[in-house]
């Protein structure tokens, strides 16, 4: 399976750039993973922890985020968060 590209961002800096198996982004309407290929779609996000599956079935790194937004596209997944904790 292919990898999915994913990038954290905060104003100040650039978090994380790196290939991972999924994400589960914090969206302002609910959690949703983000695989390789996932369809083109925005959303705000909400404060809570973002999670971070470097394989299928390891267990997630967990990142706190607040505020932004995400974006997938065919590129992958970028976060850009008001802040990163």
């Amino acid at each position: 399976m292919a990898n999915l590209h994913f990038e954290l961002v905060t104003p100040e800096k650039l978090v994380r750039s790196e290939d991972v198996f999924m994400v589960v982004v914090p969206g302002a309407e609910g959690d949703f993973g983000v695989l390789a290929n996932h369809a083109p779609v925005m959303s705000t996000i909400r404060d809570a922890d973002l999670l971070i599956y470097a394989s299928e079935g390891a267990t997630p790194e967990t990142i706190f985020v607040q505020g932004g937004f995400a974006q997938v596209d065919e590129k992958g997944l970028t976060v850009l968060a008001e802040a990163v904790c």
